[in-house]
């Protein structure tokens, strides 16, 4: 049960190392991201109990399910896993090229869902419960979190080189926020039957945005060159 509830992000997080063929990141900063990730996810509690109680999550019409997803839960839990990449990862001088965006995002984000699925298995349930919500959060939660740290990730990737542009990072907040409440929307929702369906298409779309934006970093990389067209002569950490 413990494997199924971590192994998922950490698998994601291994996955997106690996994808960092030219310049590999060191493993203390990584650590450091995931762990501060875990962090994010109090925070994101935090914001959310806070706009609870001066009651401006009450409303049960689609206008308040909206707000409910894309901004009780999309925003606050995106806003504080930026937070972390942008105040931690993003001044390193090790975040030396745009696909360091991503693998820094996506560490926070993992310790993030690690933390989150750890809480939504094991809190409540019973061990046939908790088997199922570890296996279904396996192919569901924990993907859709990568796909919006990738997002996220390469937009702030961008900024770091264009001139820190502040406009590129609200920009990734925005689309992460965006893929987030949508997806817990159709999952949530209770005014329009019969649409949650939509969170497996929308998952499915996330998840290909996810790995272009990957592949596009990765080809753009300054350390792509002809010389490094080899994989076996990659660096293995900075």
């Amino acid at each position: 049960m413990l494997a199924l509830t971590l192994g998922p992000g950490l698998a994601i997080a291994v996955y997106v190392f690996w994808k960092d063929r030219f310049d590999r990141e060191p493993l203390r900063l990584l650590v450091s991201c995931f762990l501060l990730g875990v962090l994010s996810a109090f925070l994101a509690v935090g914001i959310q109990i806070a706009v609870q109680r001066v009651g401006l999550d009450k409303n049960d019409s689609l206008s308040g399910e909206l707000f409910h997803c894309f901004i009780i839960i999309g925003l606050s839990e995106e806003f504080s896993k930026l937070l972390f990449l942008r105040q931690f990862a993003y001044p390193k001088p090790q975040f030396n090229e745009p696909y360091d965006g991503i693998t820094y995002s996506v560490m926070v984000s993992m310790g993030f869902a690690t933390i989150e699925n750890l809480a939504y298995v094991y809190l409540g349930n019973s061990s046939g419960e908790a088997l199922s919500v570890a296996l279904i959060r396996m192919v569901t939660a924990i993907p859709a979190h990568a796909s919006f740290a990738v997002i996220m990730g390469y937009f702030v990737g961008l900024a770091k080189f264009r001139n820190n542009s502040t406009s590129l990072i609200f920009i990734g907040l925005f689309a992460a926020t965006f893929m987030h409440g949508l997806y817990d929307f159709f999952l949530l929702q209770n005014s329009i039957p019969n649409i949650s369906a939509g969170a497996f298409i929308s998952l499915a779309i996330w998840v290909y945005l996810s790995y272009r934006a990957i592949h596009i970093h990765q080809a753009n990389s300054p350390y792509n060159t002809p010389d490094n067209e080899d994989e076996s002569s990659f660096p293995n950490g900075k």
